[in-house]
């Protein structure tokens, strides 16, 4: 319930004899605006390359708009498509490092740095909701170029405690998708959580011209993912390896098992909104998702 609505209400609202709005609706008009309006929206970042973490586009000024737009995070968690791991870890460094795990670019994309503080309290709190599984601890990860690529744009000031939780590589995207909504709770919190890949990434598909036309089949399997998620349908996104074109659109799943958590965190109330969208070397998708 968005606050206008239920500002409405009250004025529209019959009165009792004594003059009183009904003690019980206003109790349930005010917990469906607590429920709804005071929930922190997950978001997936479709992340690309790494000069948007030096360069200042319209893909980074429409994310800096999308963070300005947001209730400022208590903290943030990130699950980015570059930590892979066998088990699920969590990073309670106190001050995360940077990661760049990416080779022959120019020396600035090694300069980047996003100095937020980590958040060791809420990582064992993340430790203990997650019942799914057993999750370990992590120093020695920091931000990736799939976490500073978003958080840079999202919110340049770097001073949100912000940490990242790894993928299991190995286990099938249902396991994904309900242990992230272990940490559906958390969005109650002021928590931020983020998926950061990409709707289609094939690298081998990739056209040396950046501003290519689209592929058929990329434009295609993101529409299809683009028409579930505004349907709410995350049964058919969680089994979207039956779809003919995963195996092209993703021939290894890295960068969609993000969006499985956005997802995850995600309710049927939220509203589904597409805040960026293009298309890099015809066959990245770079779409954006907020939920909430």
């Amino acid at each position: 319930m968005k606050r206008m609505d239920f500002l409405k209400i009250l004025g529209m609202t019959t009165l009792s004899t004594s003059g009183v709005i009904s003690t019980n609706l206003l109790a349930q008009e005010l917990h469906s605006l607590d429920e709804e309006e005071f929930m922190t929206p997950s978001l997936f970042i479709g992340h690309g390359h790494p000069k948007n973490a030096v360069e200042r586009t319209r893909y980074t000024e429409t994310l800096s708009k999308v963070g300005a737009s947001i209730k400022v995070p208590k903290a943030i968690i990130v699950i980015s498509a570059h930590w892979l791991t066998k088990g699920t870890y969590v990073n309670g460094a106190a001050q995360p490092k940077m990661i760049y795990d990416y080779y022959g670019f120019p020396k600035e994309y090694y300069e980047v740095q996003y100095p937020a503080p980590g958040n060791p309290e809420l990582a064992r709190e993340v430790q203990q909701l997650i019942k799914k599984t057993e999750v370990g601890w992590d120093t020695e990860w920091g931000f990736d170029h799939g976490g500073f690529i978003a958080l840079k744009s999202l919110f340049p000031k770097a001073n949100i405690p912000t940490f990242e939780l790894s993928i299991d590589y190995n286990k099938p995207f249902s396991y994904h998708y309900e242990l992230a909504q272990e940490l559906k709770e958390l969005r109650k919190k002021g928590v931020l959580i983020i998926g950061s890949g990409n709707m289609t990434h094939n690298l081998s598909a990739i056209n040396p011209d950046e501003k290519a036309q689209p592929n058929d089949w990329a434009m295609e399997f993101d529409e299809t993912l683009k028409k579930l998620l505004d349907n709410h349908n995350h049964k058919e996104v969680i089994n979207i390896n039956n779809n003919r074109l995963m195996n092209i659109a993703h021939p290894e799943p890295s960068h969609f098992l993000p969006l499985l958590y956005a997802l995850g965190v995600s309710s049927e109330n939220d509203v589904v909104t597409h805040p960026y969208m293009d298309w890099v070397h015809g066959s990245l998708s770079m779409r954006c998702v907020q939920f909430g």
